[in-house]
């Protein structure tokens, strides 16, 4: 039998990982050679364990999925990257693609769909699932300027214009301002819809 496919799990939530194992773990040529909550190792746990996909959640906090397909790319090319979601996120997505991934999945595909991904990424193939590609391959630049997507991220942290305002060395005026562009710009009604529409976009990422 040919050399199993060495998997890497990167995901902060211990259920999911738990699922992932479990399905896997039942292709014959897939291994599962070590789990990740956190991702400042990763690259240390790719070359301890000789990995050759790592499987990186992109549905956590922050920019933690792109920094493991940059660290992993230029660190270890030769662990190829599979991002994983439950929904799209688009932008996020896209980076990810951009940062060097070479495949991203579905979590809730069938065992045999996500299997074969994971087989042809290996094989040096790059596969998006079918139900993410077009949103997340003709994703389009933000429409916010730089003080409109500031404002939406301090705004999102909640408070006041007066807080917002202090937070960003601005006038309470300016705040309300890139807030109303921002709200007209994104096509919401409301300030928690102008944020809800520019995260679901990954228009708030740095």
């Amino acid at each position: 039998m040919p050399d199993r496919i060495r998997l890497l799990l990167v995901d902060d939530q211990i259920l999911s990982r738990g699922v992932l194992r479990s399905g896997l773990e039942r292709e014959r040529d897939l291994e599962i050679v070590a789990e990740l909550a956190r991702t400042e190792d990763v690259v240390g746990a790719a070359k301890r364990h000789r990995a050759n996909i790592a499987l990186v959640d992109a549905d956590g906090p922050g920019y933690d999925s792109i920094n493991v397909t940059t660290e992993l790319r230029t660190s270890m090319p030769e662990c190829r990257v599979v991002m994983l979601t439950t929904y799209g996120r688009p932008g996020h997505l896209r980076r990810g693609l951009e940062a060097g991934a070479k495949g991203i999945a579905l979590k809730t595909s069938p065992v045999p769909q996500l299997a074969d991904a994971v087989r042809r990424v290996h094989l040096g193939l790059r596969v998006v699932d079918a139900n993410l590609a077009a949103e997340t391959l003709t994703y389009t630049e933000t429409p916010l300027d730089r003080g409109e997507t500031d404002t939406l991220r301090a705004a999102r942290e909640g408070g006041s214009v007066a807080t917002m305002a202090q937070k960003l060395d601005v006038s309470e005026r300016l705040v309300r301002n890139r807030l109303w562009s921002a709200i007209g710009k994104t096509g919401a009604r409301t300030r928690a819809d102008a944020i809800t529409i520019a995260e679901r976009n990954g228009w708030l990422f740095d």
